[in-house]
């Protein structure tokens, strides 16, 4: 070629070595980064699949984060529920104590209540000052809250778990289907015979043993059982036709025996039944009166009143407005990621029920306290506030286990994976890329000699002029 305005050939290395000596500077910015995708160029389909990958680990990393936290919560919960437990049952063995009252002086059993106070005082402060990060536990804050209650429908209530909707209430209908019924033994006949007669009654709280005169009136039957209603669990009414022993709950798990020793009378022995109760369309689990329901959404607990235990086709509707404490544990920020628990407080006032009384009573001028003679009642009531504070931690304790612990497992296995995926897209396989380096450097460096070599190539022209 004898033309040297137009270096085809120079043209020609020059072209290729622009395009190695990009490929070569892609391979050190690969090597530099880590990353085998900088920009969108390097591999967009890559890029996105990478950027949406590590959107779910950012989400799944904070929700493990949230996890941990909730169950840091829980276990500040815990902690403070265990040192109540503790309290009840020393306020259980003082109880236990005052009733022996032939064995103990009236300044003892003053000194027991001294005591009893002092125990009620330690557990309203618990519940007062159980906090994390601020956050008030035990002092009921974290319960729910509801509307529209009728007291003649639901005598207690107790909301576990609802998923409510973000600034929304969810509407509860409560519907008896069947009523509850006591265990009822009945006798006809205008009171004991021509001769007298021994009888056994027994229910759910014990056995006793009655005798009753010749002739004996039904009135008179029914009164002497009635004392001993605490004894037995049984009461009894009279009339001239005859006499009912009925248990003194509703239910199955509740039950009444009579049995004639001697004389004529009556026998036999019965269960109640229990109500059956739709809570919002779902079949209730229900032991006499007390209906539950637990769902992925609803964990509810109520005692209907006995004036609504009758069948009903319309039932009874309340709200729950708010509360409760809301963890969000899902990478994702949505209904199905998100877990719901009221916490109850445990505050004196509030354990126990209306039914039976308030552990608050058991105090110094309380009408259940110690000095007061009424242990019986008392007992009852440490039982029932035991019973409710065991039943929150054995709530709190399973969300821990199987919601908590076992969410935490399954996230940080999906970030593993997810991590691992992303890796494979996004990160730079140090291998491949000092492969292609060196080979870039290779092709560059002959793109350069051969270049040289192409510009110098019209010099030959020159030859032609001298010649």
């Amino acid at each position: 070629m004898s033309r040297i305005n137009t270096n085809i050939a120079a043209l020609a290395a020059q072209t290729t070595y622009n395009k190695n000596t990009s490929d070569l500077n892609t391979h050190l910015e690969r090597l530099s980064s880590g990353l085998r995708i900088n920009t969108g160029k390097d591999d967009p389909s890559g890029l996105i699949a990478s950027e949406t990958m590590r959107s779910e680990m950012a989400g799944i990393t904070q929700a493990v984060d949230n996890s941990t936290r909730a169950d840091n919560v829980i276990n500040t919960a815990e902690g403070a529920l265990n040192e109540v437990s503790s309290l009840l049952l020393s306020l259980q063995s003082l109880t236990n104590q005052a009733a022996n009252t032939g064995a103990l002086s009236k300044d003892e059993i003053d000194a027991n209540q001294l005591q009893v106070d002092s125990i009620l005082n330690s557990i309203n402060r618990i519940s007062n000052t159980t906090q994390f990060n601020g956050v008030k536990l035990l002092n009921g804050s974290l319960d729910y809250t509801t509307s529209g209650v009728a007291s003649t429908a639901i005598s207690t209530l107790a909301i576990h778990a609802a998923k409510l909707p973000d600034n929304g209430a969810q509407a509860i209908n409560v519907q008896v289907l069947a009523s509850a019924k006591t265990g009822t033994v009945s006798f006809t006949g205008a009171g004991v015979g021509g001769s007298a007669v021994t009888i056994e009654v027994a229910g759910n709280d014990g056995t006793e043993q009655l005798s009753f005169a010749a002739s004996a009136h039904n009135s008179a039957i029914a009164f002497a059982v009635n004392q001993l209603t605490d004894s037995t669990g049984v009461s009894a009414t009279g009339s001239a036709g005859g006499v009912a022993f009925n248990a003194n709950q509703f239910g199955s798990q509740h039950w009444v025996s009579v049995k004639t020793l001697t004389g004529t009378f009556a026998n036999g022995k019965t269960s109640g039944t229990d109500a059956k109760v739709e809570v919002n369309g779902t079949e209730a689990n229900v032991d006499g009166l007390n209906a539950r329901v637990n769902t992925g959404d609803l964990d509810i607990e109520m005692t209907l009143d006995k004036r609504f235990n009758k069948p009903d086709t319309n039932g009874t509707t309340f709200d729950i407005t708010g509360g409760g404490a809301k963890f969000q544990i899902g990478s994702k920020v949505q209904r199905q990621g998100q877990i719901q628990i009221g916490i109850q407080s445990v505050a004196t006032t509030k354990l126990g029920d209306q039914v039976i009384g308030q552990l608050s009573s058991l105090g110094s001028g309380g009408t259940n306290s110690l000095v007061g003679g009424n242990t019986v009642q008392a007992q009852k009531i440490i039982d029932e506030a035991i019973k409710q504070v065991a039943t929150q931690r054995g709530r709190l304790g399973a969300l821990q286990k199987n919601v908590l612990e076992t969410n935490i497992n399954s996230l940080n296995v999906a970030l593993e994976n997810v991590t691992a995926s992303e890796s494979d897209i996004r990160d730079t396989d140090f291998a491949t890329e000092t492969a292609a380096l060196t080979r870039s450097q290779i092709l560059v460096q002959a793109n350069q000699s051969v270049l040289s070599q192409a510009n110098s190539a019209p010099q030959s022209v020159l030859r032609l002029l001298q010649g």
